[in-house]
């Protein structure tokens, strides 16, 4: 009972111990007490009760009781990280027990074999524990040694052996009222499903386990464990880092198992390191490295070393004794057949190659290519970088982009089975070595071209298909109208004054319910997908056009030119140096967006030439004098392109990747051409222009057939209602607030009557606006995730159907927006193109500072 109903078994103990029982009695009271306390409390107390237990089976002359309290007892010395007195009370445990109690006595050695890293002895004990439960007809216990036996078969990669001994456990499980048991197969089919490859599946079914657990009150270290596990392969490190340091934070409180925080430690090393945040995953791996050293775990201490030795690299030590030190882990977790031996040989050939030790280096780096056939993604993606250094090593262009093109074929085959968007996005910050080895390689052969193609091969991939619909969830659905509710209160009530705290809880909670579910989606489109075709590019392009690239590599722009039939490169500045200008002008038109700060006008102008130095060097002579499509990296969406000299006066437009400029210009409008205007609450023009607008456009409202414009504002403006006009839309001008969320971007929004309409709302169009006009503050604000991508409002619409989109990405005065976007509509309806009627509508604002900053702040994307 302490496992499925562990509270009132708890109660139970301790009302047979108030009765004076018998010492056999007592002896199981004080060891339910023993296990309540060692998994849900205090080990210290937890020792204490089993101490007790083991005396009165002594006394009560039983040698199987004594011997069944012995391996409780051995656990939680082991947990305590008293390895060697644990190891010692399952001998006497062994030795006393007969029968059906020594079986359970070896499956609960195994389990601490398991926990010690000892794969081998745990496997072999299982080995002999299985036959007798299954002869007794014990089926508790019979399934636990099925799921500890497919656990250990999942650590050292079999994931087949542990899907058949996951399926036989769970049918057993079924036949008892074992919940904790039941939550932990749950638990465990996540495990598998994640070394099997699929994350979507993994989140969905750890996100279960944990309402089961929940249920019972029980702690879930484990589950918090392996869960960020799945979020750092999902490139979700910083939240698998706060979850980690927030479980060690609930363990040291109740003072619970030393094993347990040292596995939580290297996990938050690991996250840490993911992250990007070096010297937090020194600092965790190290302790973690001490506790299993004195916890006698050299499985686990070995895999604290390899992080270890990665965060060190990663703050710029390399030595020999690195190189010599990764090699010893790398060989030691061969030796136990540990996955992550692979990654160890990389490491250790990548750091040989650092100091120019080519021999050490294609010693390490051969062993490590070994994995690029077999195994899990992320394991043959491993495998591929260490084949494609061999091949720079021995000088081998060809070699190096034949090894990254199936390293990062292996990596789009992996993000297609996601169907979120943002996990897409992140997971491709696992191809970024891969890409930028393949970048490098290009420019050394000398071909512009090739650059391109590289360049384009991982840039803004997760818009080459929209992301997976989410389903027609009611509980989805249910969440995200509350979640609008509870948003829409919480804006209420910091604009009167009143306390949000609680509402800002609630909000927070149902965004975390939302955004777990959407990431339980599966991907439903295949891998690959057309390939980038400079020919095609250039043809699209013409005589006249200009698209203008620009790739990063170690640190400094390169300028791809393409037009007019060809691709030139040029060398621009630091990248580093252009992010602080950006940053620059961004500040400056801020406050250019109120009046008084027209001194400053000078001043970003300015900014303006040096953004325009750093970025385009002498390309920005050799633009020629027709439209030009500008596609930065993500770190750069920032800039206000213009504001730069050269491109101040032209038809500018901006995309997040060739490809994507192109699908976006051969995608064809609706049938129908129905206009949607939408005007939001709150804005201190009162989203002037749009009544203007229904008026230019054919005044009245309706539903678009008679070919007038349907016009949302006030009650009408609200989600659902604008939802379904905007969907198939030719043309949507949405005036309202737009809030960009830095931390999670894909709650972005725009406020309407009845609270935000979000980026996950706009995912579940089936075909959004075929042109989109955003009248508002930040809509043009992203987050840089992965490699090169981009999560934001602009980049949700330009999968789903979208050809263009004018937005905003900085702070603008909403009485200044109105002219402009009057002047815009103007040209739209003399039939030019967003980007023709954007640099039109500028040139017809006012002279002053607070019209010319708004018209920089805007920019026009795609290319409709």
């Amino acid at each position: 009972m302490v496992f499925a109903a562990p509270n009132e078994a708890l109660a139970r103990a301790e009302k047979v111990l108030g009765a004076a029982p018998p010492p056999l009695h007592a002896s199981v009271a004080h060891q339910v007490i023993g296990i309540w306390q060692r998994d849900f409390g205090d080990t210290r107390l937890a020792l204490d009760h089993l101490r007790r237990a083991r005396d009165l089976a002594a006394g009560a002359d039983s040698a199987d009781r004594e011997a069944d309290v012995l391996a409780t007892l051995g656990v939680a010395l082991v947990h305590a990280g008293r390895t060697r007195d644990g190891l010692a009370a399952f001998e006497r445990g062994v030795r006393r027990g007969m029968g059906h109690t020594r079986a359970r006595v070896l499956y609960r050695r195994a389990y601490v074999w398991w926990v010690l890293g000892r794969h081998g002895e745990a496997l072999e004990d299982v080995r002999r524990a299985i036959p007798v439960l299954r002869q007794a007809d014990d089926t508790i216990w019979t399934a636990r040694a099925l799921t500890l036996r497919a656990t250990v078969h999942l650590a050292l990669g079999a994931v087949d052996r542990a899907d058949a001994d996951f399926t036989a456990a769970e049918a057993l499980w079924d036949t008892t009222g074992q919940e904790h048991d039941k939550a932990d197969a749950v638990e465990s089919r996540g495990l598998a499903a994640f070394r099997s490859g699929d994350i979507p599946a993994a989140l969905k079914l750890l996100d279960e386990a944990e309402v089961r657990y929940a249920a019972l009150g029980t702690p879930t270290f484990v589950l918090n464990i392996r869960r960020c596990e799945v979020l750092m392969a999902a490139g979700l490190a910083p939240e698998a880092l706060a979850e980690a340091d927030a479980a060690i934070a609930v363990l040291d409180r109740i003072g619970g198992q030393s094993t347990r925080k040292a596995e939580l430690l290297l996990v938050a090393a690991r996250a840490a390191q993911s992250a990007g945040d070096a010297q937090t995953a020194i600092a965790r791996a190290a302790v973690a490295v001490r506790l299993f050293a004195a916890q006698r775990r050299t499985w686990y201490e070995t895999h604290a070393r390899l992080v270890l030795i990665e965060a060190r690299v990663a703050t710029g030590r390399a030595s020999g004794r690195l190189v010599g030190e990764a090699a010893a882990v790398a060989e030691k977790l061969a030796s136990f057949g540990a996955p992550a031996a692979p990654e160890a040989s990389l490491l250790a050939g990548r750091i040989a190659l650092s100091l120019d030790w080519t021999a050490d280096a294609e010693r390490h780096l051969s062993v490590a290519a070994r994995s690029r056939h077999n195994g899990p993604p992320l394991a043959r993606m491993t495998g591929w970088a260490a084949q494609a250094l061999r091949a720079r090593a021995a000088g081998s262009t060809r070699g190096v982009l034949e090894a990254c093109r199936r390293g990062l074929d292996v990596l789009d085959d992996h993000r297609m089975t996601l169907g979120a968007s943002e996990l897409r996005a992140r997971a491709t910050a696992q191809g970024a070595e891969l890409a930028a080895l393949a970048q490098k390689a290009s420019l050394a052969s000398g071909g512009p071209r090739r650059l391109l193609v590289w360049s384009e091969r991982w840039r803004a991939t997760v818009l080459a298909a929209p992301p997976t619909r989410p389903p027609a969830d009611p509980a989805l659905l249910g969440d995200l109208t509350a979640f609008r509710v509870i948003a829409a209160r919480a804006e209420s009530a910091r604009m009167e004054g009143r306390p949000v705290a609680a509402l800002e809880r609630e909000q927070r909670r149902l965004e975390r319910e939302v955004r777990s579910r959407t990431l339980h989606m599966r991907g439903e489109a295949p891998g690959g997908g057309d390939r980038f075709d400079v020919g095609r590019l250039l043809a699209a392009l013409g005589d006249d056009v200009r698209l203008v690239e620009l790739a990063v590599l170690d640190g400094r722009v390169q300028v791809l030119l393409c037009g007019q039939g060809r691709v030139r490169r040029f060398e621009g500045g630091l990248l580093a140096e252009a992010e602080r200008e950006a940053a620059h002008v961004q500040a400056g038109l801020r406050r250019l967006a109120h009046p008084g700060a027209e001194a400053r006008l000078p001043l970003v102008e300015a900014a303006g030439r040096r953004l325009e130095e750093l970025l385009f060097g002498p390309a920005a002579a050799q633009l020629g004098t027709g439209p030009v499509v500008v596609v930065p990296p993500a770190r750069l969406h920032m800039v206000p392109w213009a504001l730069l000299p050269a491109l101040r006066e032209r038809v500018l437009s901006v995309s997040p990747s060739a490809s994507s400029w192109l699908r976006a210009r051969w995608t064809a409008p609706p049938p129908g051409g129905r206009h949607v205007l939408v005007r939001g609450p709150g804005l201190a023009s009162g989203g002037a222009e749009v009544p203007l607008l229904a008026q230019g456009y054919g005044s009245g409202r309706g539903d678009g057939g008679d070919g007038r414009p349907v016009v949302l504002e006030g009650d009408g403006a609200r989600v659902p209602r604008v939802l379904r006009e905007l969907d198939g839309a030719a043309l949507a001008h949405i005036a309202a607030h737009g809030t960009f969320r830095a931390d999670s971007p894909l709650f972005s929004s725009l406020r309407m009557a009845d609270g935000p309409l979000i980026v996950h709302d706009f995912e579940r169009l089936d075909r959004s606006p075929y042109r989109i006009i955003l009248s508002c503050c930040d809509t043009a604000r992203f987050a840089s995730v992965g490699a090169d991508e981009l999560l934001g409002l602009v980049t949700a619409l330009l999968p789903l159907g979208t050809a263009g989109v004018v937005a905003c990405s900085a702070p603008v005065n909403d009485a200044a927006v109105v002219p402009l976007m009057l002047a815009l509509h103007k040209g739209l309806g003399a039939g030019l193109s967003l980007a023709e009627a954007l640099r039109d509508a500028r040139a017809a604002l006012p002279g002053d500072a607070v019209h010319q900053a708004t018209g920089w702040a805007f920019s026009a994307f795609g290319a409709a």
